[in-house]
């Protein structure tokens, strides 16, 4: 009797531990599978607790997964030949007048001034430029590199367009850039001023888009 329950016990264990394996090997299938889907932050969040990080760590963690946003190239530091493909880029996007799409290359917490008026934000600077648009007709603009520093650029520009009336105008003006690591336009500072012309005064006639390469610059044109 002894040695049938002592069996007993022995085919109980081994039964339990057969359980045991076996729902340890489930557990393992389904960690796999969690892992395949998971997001980068959620593999982040794994790491920091296998390596015994403190809770701060993994909040932060978590957050600088979610808000970063993938590299806009040219980044800083920038070379001449990077500032001069910072503003051709910067021009074509704004000759589009697509105020979403340009807003994209500022980033989130980007800070402007334009003439007197303030603000911050990416959702603040895409408001502005459809407000802009929506009363520049015939919106051209050119664009030309004055000089630049690591993460810097100045430029200046003109813009030509009508407003709702047919009245033209020219605009003047100076734009100091400063970048993130990422390559997104941070603080955007621009002075101008407007010059009434004529339609017949009109310098900038390509068809509306990006300005042909051919395109005399402001120089040329003795702007």
């Amino acid at each position: 009797m002894a040695l049938t329950r002592a069996a007993g016990v022995v085919v109980l264990a081994g039964r339990t531990r057969s359980l045991l394996h076996a729902g340890a090997a489930a557990a393992a299938a389904r960690g796999r599978a969690a892992d395949a889907s998971a997001t980068g932050a959620d593999r982040m969040a794994v790491h920091v607790r296998a390596h015994g990080a403190r809770p701060g760590a993994l909040i932060l963690a978590r957050a600088a997964s979610s808000s970063a946003e993938a590299p806009r190239p040219p980044v800083p530091p920038f070379s001449y030949e990077d500032a001069l493909r910072k503003v051709r880029a910067a021009e074509d996007g704004w000759n589009t007048r697509d105020a979403a799409a340009v807003s994209n290359a500022y980033s989130r917490d980007t800070r402007w001034r334009n003439r007197s008026e303030r603000f911050v934000g990416r959702d603040a600077a895409r408001d502005f430029l459809t407000r802009k648009w929506a009363g520049e007709h015939e919106y051209r603009l050119i664009k030309e590199y004055w000089a630049h520093g690591d993460n810097r650029i100045a430029v200046r520009f003109a813009y030509e367009c009508r407003d709702d009336s047919g009245n033209w105008k020219r605009a003047y003006g100076n734009e100091n850039w400063e970048f993130d690591s990422n390559g997104y336009m941070c603080h955007r500072h621009a002075s101008i001023n407007d010059l009434p012309i004529k339609e017949e005064e009109r310098l900038f006639k390509w068809p509306l888009g990006r300005r042909p390469d051919d395109h005399p610059s402001l120089s040329d044109l003795g702007l």
